[in-house]
């Protein structure tokens, strides 16, 4: 079986059977998308909502709004179709309390957000999520079933 691990602003795909990890989501978020038709599973690891805020945007990997496209884009390069696609999130924790009202700190709840924002935007559906929290996540897509194995430290182990 192929293990793909997707790094920090990072995405892959793979078809079945095959894994897809990332490691250490805090404020990022892991985007999971499945196509149960053809067992093609996607996975990006997301540190910021929006591309158009930072000047340094070349790595679209980076942000909710284009790692999302270029995801779809790949599994649809290896024979997904887009209405068949469903989506998973996870992670979106807020790491650190902040004494403030100020919003722009609370990247994990925007990236969450903006994730959520992305695939209604595209018409796919999100069927579960363990986001938010104030704890890091790894996370495992299985491109046989779908399932998304969410491993915590503290919080115990589950499947959404």
């Amino acid at each position: 079986m192929k293990i793909i691990k997707v790094g920090m602003a990072d995405l892959a795909v793979v078809k079945s059977p095959g894994k897809l990890i990332t490691l250490g989501l805090g404020s990022c978020v892991g985007i999971a998308l499945y196509d149960k038709r053809t067992k093609i599973a996607g996975l990006a690891h997301i540190m910021l909502p929006n591309s158009k805020e930072i000047k340094n945007n070349s790595n679209k990997a980076k942000f909710a709004d284009t790692a999302i496209e270029i995801l779809l884009e790949k599994m649809e390069s290896l024979g997904s179709n887009k209405w068949n696609i469903v989506a998973k999130l996870s992670g979106g924790a807020q790491m650190f309390s902040f004494n403030t009202k100020n919003d722009i700190l609370k990247i994990g709840e925007r990236n969450v957000l903006a994730s959520k924002k992305k695939l209604n935007q595209l018409g796919i559906k999100i069927i579960s999520e363990d986001t938010g929290g104030n704890y890091g996540r790894t996370i495992e897509l299985d491109s046989s079933n779908g399932d998304l194995l969410v491993k915590t430290i503290g919080h115990g182990t589950k499947v959404i």
